[in-house]
C-alpha cells in the first residue's frame, strides 16, 4: 500500500493511491548515489527515502508526481524538472486541481499534478528508461564476458570459476534449482548474494518461511519441492533483463505478449479457448471479494447493513457522485475515521466496531463534505468496485425509452420567449388552426 502520513494539524494525507494487497510494487530501482532534490527549494533526501521527499512536495508545495515507481532514474527526473520550473511557471506543465471548490475561497487549495499526459514528461520518462536499458544491457554483456567469476554452490561444496553459467547450470541440473537462463539474468552476483542471505537466515526461497536449523530447511525445500524462487516477490524483478524492456511493464506483462506472427485463417476464427480473467471487487468494510456486482452488493447489505443501491436511489446519485462517495468512505476507513460522525480512532478495527455499534453504517455527512473533486481520485488504484457503479437513470431509461425520441432542450432557458416563438410545435399549431 502507498505510504500515508500524519500532518501536524492532525489530518491524514495519502501521498498516492493505495493498492489492495494482491498487487505488488515494482522494485526495479537500483541503489543510486545521487540525492533526490526538491523541485522548488533546497530540501534533499537519499533515494531510499523517496517517500520523505514526496511527502515534502505534497505538504509544502502541493505537488504530486504520478507513477513515481515507473520512473527509471528519479534523481535525474527531478533535476530536469527543477531546471524547467526555473524557466517557466509551473502551470505551463502541471494540471491544477482545486480542492473544496464549492467552499469558501479561503479554504480552497490548488494542487499541481505532474504526469506523462504532458508530452515533454512522457518523452523524458522514455529517455530515462532507454538509458537505463542501455546500462543494463552493457552490464549484462560484461557479466557474460567475465572470466573472473568464482563462487561456491549454495547447496553443496562445489566451487565454480570462469563463467557464471557453469554455476547456474550446475544448480539447475544437480539440485533442480533454476532461476532462469544465464543470458536472461543481470547483476548475477547480487542476485546470488540475495539468495544466499535468505538461506543463511534459514528462510525458504519459495514460501519464505523461517526454520529453526539448516537440516529442517533442507528437508522442507526438498519435500515440498520449494527449490525455486517466488515469482511474485518483486525483490527479484531487477535481476531479469525482461523487466527493463518496456516502460511501465513487468516481466509477466511482457511475457504474456506473443510477438510471433499469427497464422492467417480468415475463414474460421476460433475464440473458444479464450478465457477472461475476472477482477474481484473488495468490500468497503472487510476483505471479502466477489467477481460480480450483485454478490458484493448483497454481501455489504447482509453482513454490514450497508445498502449502496438504496443510497444511490434516495440521494439520486449520478455516476461520478457514486465514485466520490466510494472513494470518500474508503479513505475515511483507511484513516481510521468514522465517515458518519468524523470521530478518529487508533486503528481500522476500532473504527469498524464503532460504525457497527453506533449504527453509522448508513449515516453520511452533508453532501458537501464528500462531493469534492479530490475524491475523483481512487483511494485504491485497483479498486474494482468503482467499475461496478452505474448511472442512476441508466436502467430506467433503457426500460422506458426504447422507441421514444425524447427532445433535448439546452439547460440555458434564459430566452424562453424566443424559444416559444421559434418552436416547431408552435408553427404546426398555427398551421392546423
Amino acid at each position: 500500500m502507498a505510504a500515508s502520513d500524519r500532518r501536524g494539524d492532525g489530518q491524514d494525507s495519502i501521498l498516492e493511491p493505495l493498492c489492495f494487497p494482491e498487487q505488488h510494487v515494482d522494485a526495479l530501482q537500483r541503489p543510486h548515489p545521487e540525492p533526490l532534490l526538491c523541485l522548488f527549494c533546497s530540501e534533499s533526501t537519499p533515494l531510499p527515502q523517496k517517500d520523505v521527499l514526496l511527502k515534502h512536495l505534497l505538504l509544502e508545495h502541493k505537488m504530486v508526481i504520478s507513477d513515481v515507481k515507473l520512473i527509471a532514474d528519479l534523481p535525474k527526473y527531478l533535476l530536469y524538472w527543477k531546471g524547467r520550473f526555473l524557466e517557466q511557471p509551473i502551470t505551463d506543465f502541471c494540471s491544477v486541481i482545486k480542492t473544496n471548490s464549492t467552499g469558501p475561497v479561503e479554504k480552497q487549495e490548488n494542487y499541481f499534478l505532474l504526469c506523462d499526459v504532458l508530452p515533454e514528461d512522457r518523452l523524458l520518462r522514455e529517455k530515462l528508461q532507454q538509458k537505463r536499458l542501455e546500462e543494463v544491457l552493457e552490464q549484462q554483456q560484461q557479466e557474460r564476458d567475465d572470466s573472473s567469476f568464482q563462487r561456491l554452490c549454495m547447496f553443496c561444496s562445489d566451487e565454480f570459476a570462469g563463467n557464471r553459467s557453469s554455476l547456474l547450470n550446475h544448480m539447475a541440473r544437480e539440485h533442480s534449482f533454476s532461476i532462469g537462463l544465464p543470458d536472461n539474468i543481470v547483476f548475477c552476483s547480487e542476485f546470488l548474494d540475495t539468495l544466499q542471505s535468505k538461506l543463511d537466515n534459514l528462510q525458504c526461497l519459495y514460501c519464505e518461511k523461517t526454520f529453526r536449523d539448516k537440516t529442517t530447511l533442507k528437508d522442507h525445500m526438498r519435500k515440498k519441492a520449494h527449490r525455486r524462487i517466488n515469482a511474485n516477490n518483486s525483490e527479484y524483478d531487477r535481476f531479469y533483463v525482461i523487466n527493463y524492456l518496456e516502460l511501465g511493464k513487468t516481466w509477466e506483462e511482457v511475457q504474456s505478449e506473443d510477438d510471433r506472427e499469427l497464422v492467417d485463417n480468415n475463414d474460421d476464427d476460433d475464440w473458444s479457448d479464450w478465457q477472461a480473467h475476472p477482477v474481484s471487487a473488495v468490500c468497503l468494510f472487510c476483505d471479502c471479494q466477489s467477481e460480480t456486482m450483485e454478490q458484493i452488493y448483497s454481501h455489504m447489505k447482509d453482513a454490514h447493513d450497508f445498502d449502496l443501491q438504496k443510497l444511490k436511489t434516495e440521494l439520486n446519485l449520478r455516476f461520478y457522485q457514486q465514485v466520490k462517495l466510494v472513494n470518500f468512505i474508503r479513505r475515511q476507513i483507511h484513516q481510521s475515521r468514522c465517515y458518519g460522525c468524523q470521530e478518529k480512532f487508533l486503528s481500522r478495527a476500532d473504527v469498524l466496531r464503532h460504525i457497527a455499534a453506533e449504527g453509522h453504517v448508513m449515516k453520511l455527512p452533508d453532501v458537501s463534505t464528500w462531493d469534492q473533486p479530490q475524491y475523483f481520485f481512487p483511494t485504491y488504484e485497483n479498486d474494482a468496485l468503482l467499475c461496478t457503479l452505474s448511472d442512476s437513470d441508466e436502467a430506467e431509461s433503457e426500460e422506458t425509452n426504447h422507441s421514444v425520441d425524447v427532445p433535448v432542450i439546452a439547460e440555458d432557458m434564459s430566452n424562453l420567449r424566443a424559444l416559444r416563438q421559434t418552436s416547431v410545435l408552435n408553427q404546426l399549431l398555427k398551421n392546423k388552426s
